[in-house]
């Protein structure tokens, strides 16, 4: 006899208790600081997204106690004959040069994906709250964790800074916190508050056993991702438009066959992805998460593909999954924009931090933003 009792729905979760955790930690950290810090916003479009993302930065840096300086330029100021980035350059190259600036951040799009890597290689990686700079870049392929504060001068694979010289999360002596994306982290803390993360398991490997698929491979949101995902120990399956690849340190079958010691590379490689999962729906029906960040409002993850009890996570401003996901799905995340804004801000105090440690030539002290 077929049981009558339909299933029940995942569980709808909104970003808003995610995000109160780290606005009290936050909160917490500033009330120890004798200098409030300052953050710089440049915008320098016209794009509504990006007029309501700094007004809602505005409102965050005030609920919060930080200085917020929003600087407009080109197409964001209000008059004719100024262009989308008109003076954004010098906007940056001014903050880069203020001692009073401890963040800057840019609002894009700007011009497009190749000039606007551009100018986020302009910022200085000691102001970089948005961690979009080849350096930290560089640090997060890398597996590397733990820097000095001056060593952000030149890229390092100093093999003594990666995650395998620390037993948990806390910087080694000399030490602090490598800059993460804001996104990408701030999905990951998601990941970490819902459970996909096992606490018990050794730090720098929390995310063995999951699957993950991300959908989009971006250079600000879904490259870094699967990259974060994979050097904590996940399977993850990057699927764009043109490729699906997957992110992992296992080694394969044969790799490990022509090195039987080796149980993990000491960060992600990336291969080809094998033949049960060569397109998104074979992809999606082996992930106990999804995350999908395509900015298309046209593109949607069809339910019947989603593997039983999977968590999903939407990151694009349209919705990336169709309305019945939680027919699949245990748990739904429509949402991570809250808790990237705290992600920033703890850039932020890093960064302030990072720049006194450098000033008082106290590298070695104790971080005070975890």
């Amino acid at each position: 006899m077929t049981d009558p009792t339909p299933n029940p729905k995942g569980l709808l979760l909104k970003a808003d208790p995610i995000a109160s955790v780290f606005q009290d930690e936050v909160k917490a950290t500033l009330a120890l600081r004798t200098t409030r810090p300052r953050l710089v916003g440049i915008l320098s479009t016209s794009s509504e997204p990006s007029k309501m993302y700094a007004e809602f930065t505005r409102k965050q840096c005030q609920a919060l106690g930080v200085d917020f300086v929003l600087k407009k330029t080109g197409a964001a100021l209000e008059g004719e004959g100024l262009n989308e980035g008109d003076g954004v350059e010098e906007a940056i190259m001014e903050a880069n040069e203020d001692d009073m600036v401890d963040g800057i951040m840019v609002y894009f799009p700007i011009f497009g994906a190749t000039q606007d890597q551009y100018l986020q290689q302009l910022v200085s990686p000691y102001k970089d709250v948005e961690g979009l700079h080849v350096k930290f870049h560089f640090n997060l392929y890398h597996n590397i964790r733990f820097i000095s504060p001056s060593s952000l001068t030149s890229p390092s694979r100093n093999p003594n800074l990666g995650f395998t010289t620390a037993a948990n999360d806390q910087p080694p002596p000399g030490t602090v916190k490598s800059i993460i994306p804001c996104t990408p982290l701030a999905i990951v803390k998601c990941l970490e508050y819902v459970g996909v993360y096992n606490k018990i398991l050794p730090y720098g490997d929390r995310a063995y056993g999951k699957t993950v698929c991300v959908v989009n491979r971006s250079e600000v949101v879904g490259r870094p991702l699967a990259a974060l995902l994979a050097n904590d120990g996940a399977r993850v399956f990057s699927v764009d438009i043109d490729s699906i690849q997957e992110y992992t340190k296992r080694p394969s079958s044969s790799e490990k066959d022509s090195t039987p010691t080796r149980k993990y590379y000491p960060q992600h490689i990336v291969r080809p992805c094998p033949k049960e999962s060569t397109t998104l729906q074979s992809c999606l029906a082996l992930s106990d998460v999804v995350i999908s960040a395509v900015p298309n409002k046209d593109f949607k993850i069809k339910t019947e593909w989603l593997k039983d009890g999977c968590v999903c996570v939407n990151v694009a401003a349209e919705k990336n999954f169709e309305g019945d996901v939680r027919e699949k799905a245990s748990l739904y995340i429509p949402a991570v924009g809250k808790v990237t804004i705290l992600m920033l801000l703890r850039n932020l105090l890093r960064l302030q931090q990072y720049k006194t440690l450098i000033e008082t030539g106290a590298e070695t002290s104790a971080e005070s933003v975890q």
